[in-house]
Formats: structure tokens, C-alpha cells, sequence
């Protein structure tokens, strides 16, 4: 168990202790003894590490103040797989909020790479182009490039995609 926070109502009828664990305790005799302690309601209420870190506060690695604090109400899942949506490598360290968990910035920004990747050829699909046949090697979408390998060349090269229209697709990539 580790203690988060305490609150104290202003009428002091309850006092509330915020902790994480976890697996789940019985904490009944501790109620007892801090309420005969306090004469006072005890309220203990086992809380994530999201509302730990929205309860305790700080600055995220951009600088500014965590997003749970200042504005977040309610926490959505986040997965790996919007990472992956994104481009950013699959390193934990760097993936990880304070508090442990991924950080929640990962889904701020999920519809804005769905919407954007769909005016994009998906990336193994085969195109027909001036130059020939060339496979979708990678896609940038913050500089509107696609980075094509035609049959015979080892480097793939770097292509407006104003350049490429969907018509031209000859086979999707696998799924």
C-alpha cells in the first residue's frame, strides 16, 4: 500500500485517505483504529496510478503541467498500437507517462494520423508510376512523402504525394 493523499472534509464529519495497491487489502481495522484516533468517518478509496498522478501533479516532458491535472476528466485506453500509428519507435521509456502508464498524449493525437494516413497508399502496396512498378517503402505525413523502391533500384526514393494518385495502386499491402 502506498499513501497518495489526504483529505479532510471542511465540516471535519469525514477524512478521506487516497492510496494505491496493487492487489486489493482489507483495511477494516485500520478504519477502526484511525477513526477512534480522528473521531471521525474514515473513508479509504484505493485509487490507479492515473488518478496518483493526476492527485499528485508535476510537468510532463514537453514542460507543461500533466494533462490529468489541468484538464483530463475522464481517462481513455491507450495502446501500443496508436504508437505504432504514429511512426514513434516502441521504446517504453520514452512512451511512459510519471505514471507508469502510456502517456495519454498518444490518443490526443489518434484521429488526427487516422484521418491523414487514408490520403496516404498504404505502406507494401505495389504502384504503377511513370518510372514502373515500385513497392511503398515508408510514408511521411509531415512532409507529404512517399518513399518508393522501384524494381530495380536498393534505395528507396522520395516522392511528392501530389504525385501519386490511389489509381495506381495495383496491390494493397497484406493484412
Amino acid at each position: 500500500m502506498k499513501l497518495v493523499d489526504v483529505e479532510y472534509q471542511f465540516d471535519q464529519n469525514k477524512l478521506t485517505f487516497y492510496f494505491t495497491s496493487d492487489r486489493r487489502v482489507d483495511f477494516r481495522d485500520l478504519v477502526k483504529d484511525l477513526a477512534a484516533k480522528y473521531r471521525t468517518r474514515i473513508e479509504l478509496r484505493q485509487i490507479g496510478v492515473r488518478d496518483e498522478a493526476r492527485r499528485l501533479g508535476g510537468l510532463g516532458v514537453c514542460g507543461l503541467p500533466l494533462c490529468c491535472t489541468t484538464f483530463m476528466k475522464h481517462f481513455e485506453p491507450i495502446s501500443t498500437q496508436m504508437a505504432k500509428e504514429q511512426n514513434l519507435p516502441l521504446n517504453t521509456c520514452k512512451l511512459t507517462g510519471t505514471c507508469g502508464r502510456l502517456k495519454c498524449c498518444l490518443a490526443f493525437e489518434k484521429n488526427f494520423y487516422e484521418e491523414t494516413h487514408k490520403k496516404f497508399p498504404p505502406v507494401a502496396s505495389i504502384l504503377e508510376t511513370d518510372k514502373g512498378r515500385a513497392k511503398v517503402e515508408k510514408i511521411d505525413i509531415f512532409h507529404d512523402m512517399v518513399y518508393l523502391r522501384y524494381d530495380n533500384d536498393e534505395v528507396a526514393e522520395p516522392v511528392r504525394l501530389e504525385e501519386i494518385s490511389n489509381n495506381f495502386i495495383l496491390e494493397e499491402a497484406p493484412v
